[in-house]
This record gives structure tokens, sequence and C-alpha cells, in this order.
């Protein structure tokens, strides 16, 4: 059995885990990571429950949040957003996502649950911009339709290096 949790990305002078945003489960957040101008990663390793509010950290902290949520380390559901562009979701790894949802089910299709990689790239060059980064929208597409035969772990992390934010 593969990795189950949350990764927890965002930006500010003062670790996430002071945030209200964050205050259910900041006792069980452990920092991945920080880089220099404020962004950090914090994990919460949990096949269940629910990690908090992205729109909530992002208005916070006045900068873009994203959640990545690993199953089973082969996929992960990306929820970003931020104070002026927004929310989006999306997914890397499809074909494993699509497997863990069931979709199809029900006559229920990925695209029902999350934005295709070409939205999602879009979302992601406006989200990195907010950031204050460029973002690349053909390297993002290429991570965001890769097909997950690495961990799914490090194609978020390859997601947020192609953002700007954390590099790998």
């Amino acid at each position: 059995m593969g990795y189950w949790g949350y990764f927890v990305v965002g930006r500010s002078v003062r670790p996430l885990t002071e945030t209200e945003a964050l205050a259910g489960v900041a006792g069980e957040l452990r920092q991945r990571t920080s880089v220099p101008d404020g962004w950090q990663v914090w994990e919460f390793p949990s096949a269940d429950g629910d990690v908090g509010s992205m729109n909530t950290l992002a208005r916070e902290t006045g900068a873009p949040a994203l959640f990545g949520y690993v199953m089973d380390g082969a996929c992960v559901v990306v929820e970003a957003a931020a104070p002026e562009s927004g929310a989006w979701t999306t997914c890397l790894a499809r074909a494993a996502t699509a497997r863990y949802l069931g979709a199809g089910d029900a006559g229920l299709t990925l695209e029902d649950y999350f934005l295709p990689p070409d939205e999602a790239s879009a979302r992601a060059v406006a989200w990195a911009a907010e950031a204050g980064r460029e973002a690349d929208p053909s390297a993002l597409l290429e991570v965001l339709t890769a097909d997950g035969d690495e961990v799914a772990e490090n194609l978020l992390f390859r997601l947020l290096d192609r953002l700007g934010v954390v590099p790998l």
C-alpha cells in the first residue's frame, strides 16, 4: 500500500500551522520544506479526514495556496486557490485517479470532477502569476498529462517546481 495524505502549500512569513485555516490539524502537520521567500510545504499523512480550506488559507495569507491529496501513492487530487484568480481543481495521474474515484460509474467521467489538463494548465499559469511567478504552460501540461508511472508525490513536487514556488 502506498502513501495517503495531504501536502499543503502556501506562502507566509509565519508557519502555516499558525493560521486559522489549518487550526484543526496544526498539531498533526509536519513541515516538508520551505524556501527563503516564504513558500512552505507541510504534510498531513492521513487516509481520511479534512485538512482545512485552501480558499480560507489563500485569503488569510493573501497568497495562492494549493492542497495535493495523494491517494495510495498512485495519484493526486490538486486543489488550488488564489485571492484574486479564485479556485480550481485537477488531478495528476488521471487514469489512476479515475480508478480510485470510480469515474465511469453512474455515467460520470473524470472531467465531471476535475478540469481537463489544458484548462488546468491555463488556471495554473494564472495561479503562478498571482504568486509572482512565471510558469510555462507546456511544462505544466507535461506534468498534468503524465501517465503516473512514477510515485504520485514526485508528480506533485514536479508541479510545484513548474509553478515556480518550490524548486526540485
